[in-house]
């Protein structure tokens, strides 16, 4: 018998929608989600339970997420049929500035590198948990109930799942590198192997800190202190006054009609507003009768090829414009205007060939996990948590479990970019949480995570709901494209470390997931497009999803429940 060795991802087993009538989660670990499933059964309702999940892939998913990093969260309330969002992401430091990064001598080009100590940024995801759980939760359970399953796992050990345990593994020597000691090595050594047992008895600290002393005792209490001497020792402009001034920021969620759903997103500086921008520009092109998906294979080349270049368009201005509207100001009015959309589909879009010459529009400027929750009331919350690059930038805040993001990589370099690093400023944010409502009624609550796969992966799953198939489970396991920049020239197989620093789209080529047909991939050569196809665990670049859909079943009037998981994470779907 052949083993199959951890660096192939075969893909040999399948995945069926998960029905329930009461509640449902959905998220990239099975430990995680149960652990959401305990709180939705003390009475918590969907913020809750979305806050327990965070926790726990903390835990199980170090490499993706962590209280270290940001968190973004869009929560539908059932009894009103709003949604209402929140947006936890950090800001730079005060007297972080574009002149003081250009005194470094080993930072040049357009980004920060990922392992400057300027790419970390105040974390922003312990006020979004507190915050969740306080604005939007149901008040039946405290927050020490809610991180008690993400602590027993910190504390008492939990075997490590295999994607999870590949991408660790890659990581091990940049952690031993970055740190004196690790708490996230065995033996400061090694990364845990497939089924073997870890635990992380300082991350349980930490939470049951954050628990009893709130963000107050994050932010200015001994964690912060922690964080702050960390930072400085290693040359970061941080400042105990920069944390203690972090909020989170309640905001209005921004929204755009695809047929009869409304899609909803964080704003700016979200990047969620370039999903909703590539949905209008194909739904233009359908008014325009230039695109009919009655007559569109799903996985055809002219399928994809829609695909590609309205995601081209809408990243071309969304690259350029999207920051901290805080700072500068972003035309999020202007660039959803369906006929500004009109217009960029009629101008851009050819059906038979790529655009080599895209560029921004004429308006004015006025790693991560994805989870979804929904509870028995009928609401819904759809969470993103991420300390950005596998593993952020490496640093373990000594004796917390607490590693620091990279978010800063996302700035600009530039001086006249909208997106330029600044002081006290957000950056252009690539998690993006998502939601889905059919005249005010929960339709979907759903993401897809992976820097700038998100919004892409997010159109992928929307077209595959709306016009191709109706399961959670179906819509996810389809093979997926990625626009991203090409292949470093001294690289064969490896995935291009610019995709963490998309700007340009003129010269963006696309990678295809193995299950795209080679005459799709054929057809699309043909038309311009450079394509490259991706296997195994390379296939980690098309982002991992997570999707409930809520009906109600017609003959007897009761509401169900359907959910998948993408098999390209470690995850799982259930509920009752």
């Amino acid at each position: 018998m052949t083993v199959q060795p951890i660096n192939t991802l075969p893909f040999i087993s399948r995945r069926s929608t998960v029905y329930g009538t009461h509640a449902m989660i959905a998220s990239s670990q099975p430990l995680a989600t149960q652990a959401g499933l305990d709180i939705l059964r003390k009475g918590g309702n969907a913020a809750d339970a979305a806050v327990a999940v965070a926790a726990a892939l903390n835990v199980t998913e170090p490499g993706s997420t962590g209280i270290g990093g940001d968190a973004f969260c869009l929560f539908y309330e059932a009894k009103t049929g709003k949604v209402k969002g929140l947006n936890g992401s950090g800001r730079t430091p005060t007297a972080l500035t574009l002149n003081l990064i250009r005194q470094d001598k080993s930072i040049s080009g357009t980004s920060l590198p990922a392992n400057s100590i300027h790419a970390v940024t105040v974390p922003g995801a312990a006020a979004a948990w507190v915050d969740t759980v306080e604005q939007f939760g149901s008040g039946k359970v405290d927050l020490t109930t809610i991180l008690t399953p993400a602590i027993d796992l910190a504390e008492n050990g939990f075997p490590v799942s295999h994607i999870s345990a590949h991408s660790w593994q890659e990581e091990a020597s940049e952690l031993k590198m970055t740190n004196d000691s690790n708490e996230w090595l065995i033996d400061n050594a090694r990364a845990p192997e497939e089924g073997e047992i870890m635990t992380i008895p300082t991350l349980a600290k930490t939470f049951r800190a954050l628990a009893k002393e709130g963000k107050k005792g994050f932010y200015e209490g001994e964690i912060g202190s922690a964080i702050i001497q960390t930072l400085r020792s290693r040359g970061s402009a941080m400042t105990a006054e920069d944390l203690a001034e972090h909020t989170s920021e309640m905001i209005e969620p921004i929204s755009l009609d695809y047929h009869d759903w409304t899609i909803w997103q964080i704003p700016p500086n979200g990047q969620g507003i370039t999903t909703l921008m590539a949905l209008g520009i194909i739904e233009q092109l359908e008014e325009l009768g230039l695109v009919d998906f009655e007559k569109i294979e799903q996985g055809s080349a002219d399928h994809l090829h829609v695909v590609t270049e309205a995601l081209r368009i809408a990243f071309s201005d969304t690259r350029h414009w999207v920051s901290d509207p805080s700072v500068v100001q972003v035309p999020t009015e202007q660039l959803l205007d369906k006929a500004y959309l009109r217009s960029r589909a009629s101008q851009l879009f050819d059906m038979h060939k790529r655009n080599a010459t895209l560029a921004r529009g004429d308006v004015v400027a006025g790693n991560t996990v994805y989870f979804s929750v929904v509870d028995e009331e009928g609401n819904a919350c759809s969470f993103i948590n991420s300390i950005f690059m596998h593993f952020g930038s490496h640093i373990v805040v000594n004796d917390t479990g607490i590693v620091l993001h990279n978010r800063g990589c996302n700035f600009v370099l530039q001086e006249d970019h909208p997106n330029c690093l600044g002081p006290h400023k957000r950056p252009y944010h690539t998690i993006i949480p998502s939601m889905i409502t059919n005249q005010g009624q929960l339709e979907a609550c759903f993401g897809v995570m992976g820097a700038f796969m998100q919004p892409q992966g997010q159109v992928q799953v929307v077209l595959n709901l709306k016009h191709f198939a109706n399961r959670p489970q179906h819509a996810l396991d389809f093979p997926r494209l990625c626009v991203a920049p090409p292949l470093p020239t001294k690289t064969k197989t490896a995935l291009s470390p610019n995709a963490y620093n998309f700007t340009e789209v003129s010269d963006s080529v696309l990678y295809l997931e193995d299950g795209v047909s080679e005459e799709s991939q054929r057809e699309l050569e043909a038309r311009g497009h450079v394509c490259y196809r991706l296997h195994h665990h390379q296939r980690a670049m098309f982002g991992r999803g997570q999707l409930i859909r809520a009906s109600v079943d017609p003959r007897t009037g009761c509401r169900v429940l359907a959910a998948g998981s993408d098999p390209r994470g470690d995850g799982c779907a259930s509920g009752w």
